[in-house]
């Protein structure tokens, strides 16, 4: 099937008949992305440690900004100067720009929401900024984002039942006025919210839906819930969302995640956990997550992951990346944030390649043979 959509082009070109999953093709102004996609974030107008280069060897389509971040610093302003956010950062690959709404959860104690917007004060110099819907479109604009995000209150969790469905109703009033002041030409997500409770997401489904934006986003996940009720989430929404359009998991997930959420039809990704994890010393491999600096990988003279041929594995091994770690080097950071982005596009490659053979049901049994889940787990390692 096939929609023309504002700003991009959807198709879906597959789907699987053992799962929800589909096989899709976004069309940019700078090019095709395929999808299921992971989006690496790049909020500050770069993914970290990482070059522009290195990210297009590793054949990353799409990356994320920051409309909040980039708005304080460098401004966007100064964007626009540089021709907009593609040329200022050296990219000529799709960009996708957050709206702010994860900051509004995230940076609660420096804002104040209310109908009209949020009022933040800054981070870095305590100046006060008010971001509303039409203020938000514009700052998007004028950066010039393949894919700008509608102004949405992402609610925390827990939240009580009152206060998410006044934060939803909230998001759709700013959906549709982000919508109405949007560029002509730039493709807009709405985002759909309503915390933990079934019967909001399923209505704020209903209306995001109904404002005919090019694409839907599921918003307020991953923001502390528990991995069950993520799902519990997603399962109540997957078959609401409409079907000619690409779905967005925002701030999802580990590489299991990509696995799950695919399977239950969702087609967009994006997280910070493989750069963040690699800057600090984890790393992803075939048998799961590794903490590099953890006194056993010592004398450890074998790759990071002995079934990945990424250049960080070819070259160099774990003892040697463990006394970067430990001697503070930079090179430490980039050698495990470009191992642990190019694992995630050998997971996205083989869910598509799995979709595309009809075969994501024994892809997934193969992965979980291997990777050991309990690796996802935030508790430290005894150094």
């Amino acid at each position: 099937m096939r929609k023309a959509l504002r700003g991009i082009k959807f198709d879906v070109v597959r789907t699987s008949t053992q799962t929800a999953a589909r096989l899709g093709k976004l069309g940019t102004a700078r090019g095709v992305v395929e999808t299921p996609v992971f989006m690496p974030v790049g909020t500050q107008s770069t993914v970290k440690a990482m070059t522009q280069e290195e990210l297009e060897e590793l054949d990353f389509s799409i990356i994320l900004g920051n409309t909040y971040h980039l708005y304080l610093r460098p401004g966007h302003d100064l964007i626009g100067k540089a021709g907009g956010l593609h040329r200022f950062m050296s990219w000529d690959r799709a960009i996708l720009t957050d709206s702010g709404g994860y900051q509004v959860f995230s940076l609660r104690d420096l804002r104040r929401i209310g109908d009209e917007g949020v009022i933040f004060k800054s981070y870095i110099d305590g100046s006060e900024h008010v971001f509303t819907p039409e203020r938000v479109m514009e700052i998007q604009g004028v950066m010039g984002a393949d894919i700008a995000m509608a102004f949405d209150e992402c609610p925390p969790y827990p939240s009580t039942y009152e206060y998410a469905r006044e934060s939803a109703e909230r998001t759709h009033q700013w959906a549709i006025r982000s919508k109405s002041a949007a560029r002509e030409g730039q493709a807009v997500f709405g985002i759909v919210q309503g915390s933990t409770f079934k019967d909001l997401r399923e209505w704020s489904a209903e209306v995001v839906s109904s404002l005919d934006f090019p694409g839907i986003a599921v918003g307020g996940v991953s923001v502390g819930e528990p991995k069950a009720a993520m799902i519990e989430v997603v399962g109540w929404l997957a078959p609401l969302l409409p079907v000619d359009k690409p779905r967005y998991l925002m701030g999802a997930g580990t590489p299991v995640d990509l696995i799950d959420f695919t399977m239950m039809g969702m087609d967009m990704f994006d997280c910070v956990l493989p750069t963040r994890l690699g800057r600090n010393g984890s790393m992803y491999t075939t048998y799961g997550r590794i903490n590099i600096k953890n006194a056993r990988f010592t004398d450890d003279f074998s790759p990071l992951d002995p079934e990945c041929d990424c250049r960080t594995c070819r070259r160099y091994t774990r003892a040697y990346i463990r006394h970067l770690y430990k001697a503070g080097e930079m090179l430490a950071a980039r050698l495990a944030t470009y191992h642990n982005l190019y694992f995630y596009q050998r997971v996205m490659g083989g869910i598509r390649g799995a979709i595309q053979s009809d075969r994501l049901v024994e892809f997934r049994r193969e992965f979980m043979a291997k990777y050991a889940v309990e690796a996802e787990s935030n508790a430290p390692e005894e150094f």
